[in-house]
């Protein structure tokens, strides 16, 4: 597998590994929690509760628990963080699965959440199998990334009676609309995007000219690259250029 140094942004100025943070993003000592106090009781527990209860596994087997998280850490990297600020995704995935929680419709070329998601990791351990001959989880990180690739393009390497029972673009979409979900809705996430955290019953007040609340940081960018061990950045003009209309099992995106 790829050196741990190797999973890290890079500095763009001295071509070296940029050190893992507790916080990385743009907006340094900034934590949405310090606020909490100004929040109402519900929501305030609601929001603890993202921190400090994790949801057991109940969904995803002994076999595809491995698989599910490798397939997210590529999905939504955070090499970035220490690994004890690292935000769950995938219990956040199995608790929405075994509790069944969905939007109350489904796509007529799709299956529910929960078949969706166990033939999907079929799919994408058969196509490993095809590119590379072995297990998804026993590839190097910029491999495994292309093998999602030809999931998130449309490629159908493998695994084709599965894809003839589901649409591969829906599935990409619902594995990223679900890992994106559980990583925005933890307020860690927040902290790195400089967001304000609720504002019932405190008002936002600085409306305009973007400016921050007094409870806010500014934004403090710096230049970073991708790891070469990551597709991240890379631009395909053959796939970026296609018409094809692009889906989501949670709409039309």
């Amino acid at each position: 597998m790829a050196e741990d140094q190797e999973l890290l942004p890079v500095d763009p100025q001295s071509g070296k590994p940029i050190p893992r943070t507790k916080q990385p993003g743009y907006y340094p000592r900034y934590s949405t929690l310090s606020q909490k106090k100004f929040w109402d009781a519900t929501t305030r527990k609601l929001i603890e509760e993202r921190v400090a209860n994790i949801p057991p596994i109940r969904f995803f087997t002994q076999a595809e628990l491995p698989l599910i998280t490798a397939v997210t850490s590529r999905v939504l990297p955070q090499d970035d963080r220490l690994a004890e600020y690292r935000i769950p995704i995938v219990p956040w995935i199995d608790h929405r699965l075994f509790e069944n929680e969905i939007d109350g419709y489904r796509f007529e070329d799709m299956p529910d959440d929960r078949e969706a998601y166990r033939l999907g990791l079929q799919a994408i351990e058969q196509t490993a199998h095809a590119m590379y001959a072995k297990l998804f989880v026993e590839l190097e990180p910029l491999d495994q990334d292309a093998v999602l690739k030809t999931i998130h393009d449309g490629e159908k390497r493998a695994a084709h009676e599965i894809w003839s029972r589901m649409s591969v673009d829906r599935f990409w979409h619902l594995l990223v609309q679900d890992c994106v979900s559980a990583y925005y809705s933890h307020p860690w996430a927040w902290d790195e995007i400089g967001y304000g955290g609720p504002a019932y019953p405190r008002a936002y007040t600085r409306l305009e000219n973007g400016l921050p609340e007094p409870w806010e940081v500014d934004e403090q960018r710096y230049e970073w690259q991708a790891p070469a061990s990551s597709l991240s950045g890379a631009y395909d003009q053959q796939a970026g250029a296609t018409d094809k209309p692009v889906h989501g099992q949670g709409g039309t995106h």
